[in-house]
């Protein structure tokens, strides 16, 4: 699989098979993928990688619990504009549809909703996390490094699915985890063998044409 390909196959995936990711793999693309740019090379970033035991006790405790009353940092700015508004919706109407849960269906919608906590399935859950003292600098700095982890898991045969949903949960990572004050979990990821059986899986977004969002200066 070259880049390319890698590029245009990655999907967030909702739906995960059970079977075991070893930790030799993971261990390998978390190796490669901090390779990622890193201003100043700071590297800020700190993944936790759980699977096992770990992880079905932080399903467990997810499944038990509400979402915290305040997030860790709000996932999108307050009163979306155009067109980032309509992009946002439609990508919800278009899952749901795959799903067969109707807009006016607030009980599905949130049962699916909470099916972050389970990370969809997946036997593997990786938080990227910071310093609190980083800034916008370093936050990029994780999302390039969270991409390339995107990408080679595909390399690999293997699927995953970033997870803002995680600021819901802020507090409870930071315990689970045992962070130090200073630490915040920036996102999670779920990695595991999409199941390609499951009609959510279906779900290919949608991107705008390069002319409405580039534009290209000096060229013949």
């Amino acid at each position: 699989m070259n880049v390319t390909e890698a590029v245009n196959r990655r999907a967030s995936i909702r739906a995960f098979r059970p079977d075991p990711v070893p930790a030799s793999v993971v261990r390998e693309i978390l190796a490669l993928a901090a390779r990622a740019p890193s201003g100043g090379n700071l590297q800020p970033w700190k993944v936790y990688a759980l699977a096992g035991e770990p992880l079905a006790a932080l399903k467990a405790i997810t499944a038990a619990n509400p979402p915290e009353p305040e997030p860790e940092f709000q996932s999108y700015p307050a009163d979306l504009w155009e067109p980032l508004r309509s992009r946002r919706s439609r990508i919800g109407e278009e899952m749901y549809a795959t799903i067969n849960v109707a807009r006016e269906d607030r009980a599905g919608r949130l049962a699916q909703f909470a099916r972050n906590g389970q990370l969809f399935g997946a036997p593997v859950g990786l938080f990227f996390c910071l310093d609190r003292r980083c800034g916008p600098p370093q936050w990029a700095d994780v999302a390039m490094m969270m991409n390339s982890v995107m990408l080679l898991a595909l390399e690999r045969g293997l699927d995953t699915c970033p997870q803002r949903y995680w600021s819901n949960y802020g507090q409870t990572l930071r315990r689970f985890l045992d962070l130090p004050d200073t630490e915040m979990v920036c996102s999670g990821m779920a990695l595991g063998y999409r199941d390609e059986s499951a009609p959510i899986n279906s779900l290919r977004s949608s991107r705008d044409p390069l002319e409405t969002w580039a534009e290209l200066r000096g060229f013949d």
